[in-house]
């Protein structure tokens, strides 16, 4: 199979990429390397990518919310496939810069369907658990109406599904779109939690605990959510006019990939102190705006039509992240 992925260099992306390369695939990788987070960890991702083993790996280095700068690089390639992964991430940072948002998740996203369209590609792309907002009513169903996002980053992913569903009907392109449930592990983002509890936590720096530990997340590891996008790689929703996960009659599908276990924060943290022989010390902050106190992933539908089956416990992948980012730095 020839697979183009975007956001190779991000977590992610890195991760599905390597799997791929593994099984045989060839694929082409887009990533613009913006510093939204350190640059050099998105090199060392390319780095463990390029290796001389993976002669069936190319890259191109450019902004997928450039059209010329996509159909310069592409020319007239065909893929198999497009994983559509890259895309302006963090909550926190849509309340800071939010054009970001704008230009990357919905100009990208509309590049990337537009591509789809023109040499008739089925897509697989990264939606979010953030879609969800503020529901009280848990554990979220691809079925619940998620129409109050509370962060920009969100609306722009409940965009990005409407989008996908029009060009799904219009055009009958088999799509996915996949919430991603709290995705952590080696390689992982420096601007989440593992990360950033690990880092603070081995210098003996304070952590911020934000709504004063009264959170939780369906923290799903990175294998487990590997294997849920190469099924969904494997498989496209059929046009055959019945109702699609997410309510769709086209060929869309959407599907919650999460570990179906939410985690409270202060057992989360635990977990990190014992890993790291640390005691954290802990800095309870309120609720941050846009924010929300917890996830909790209903995977009844891909487990149903994908065979997802997640399998790492958070007492085992927290460990693996831990041990991973001490051999990486060398901490």
């Amino acid at each position: 199979m020839n697979v183009l992925v975007t956001g190779v260099a991000g977590f992610i992306g890195h991760a599905v990429t390597r799997a791929l390369l593994a099984r045989g695939d060839a694929v082409t990788g887009i990533d613009n390397l913006n510093s939204y987070y350190s640059v050099q960890l998105k090199r060392d991702r390319l780095a463990d990518l390029k290796t001389p083993s993976n002669t069936d790996f190319s890259f191109h280095q450019l902004d997928f919310a450039n059209d010329k700068a996509l159909d310069a690089a592409l020319g007239t390639q065909k893929f198999d496939m497009i994983v559509h992964l890259g895309a302006q991430a963090g909550v926190r940072y849509s309340l800071e810069n939010p054009r970001a948002y704008v230009q990357a998740n919905l100009v990208g996203h509309l590049n990337m369907l537009e591509l789809a369209r023109a040499t008739d590609t089925p897509m697989v792309y990264a939606s979010s658990s953030s879609v969800y907002g503020g529901k009280e009513q848990m554990p979220f169903a691809v079925e619940d109406r998620v129409d109050h996002p509370m962060s920009l980053y969100a609306a722009t992913k409940k965009a990005d599904e409407l989008m996908s569903e029009t060009y799904a009907h219009l055009y009958r392109i088999p799509l996915t779109g996949l919430r991603f449930f709290t995705v952590y592990g080696p390689w992982g983002r420096p601007d989440m939690a593992p990360w950033l509890f690990t880092k603070a936590i081995l210098a003996g720096e304070p952590i911020k605990v934000f709504n004063h530990g009264m959170m939780s997340r369906d923290f799903t590891y990175i294998d487990d959510i590997v294997a849920g996008v190469l099924a969904c790689i494997d498989q496209n929703p059929a046009d055959d006019g019945a109702i699609k996960p997410g309510g769709s009659v086209a060929p869309h599908a959407i599907y919650n990939i999460g570990n179906n276990k939410p985690e409270e924060l202060m057992r989360f943290i635990a977990i990190i102190e014992a890993a790291t022989g640390k005691t954290a010390i802990k800095d309870f902050q309120p609720m941050q705006p846009g924010d929300v106190p917890a996830t909790y992933a209903d995977i009844d539908a891909i487990v149903r039509d994908r065979g997802y089956a997640p399998t790492t416990a958070l007492d085992i992948g927290l460990p693996r992240f831990v041990s991973w980012y001490r051999g990486h730095y060398r901490v």
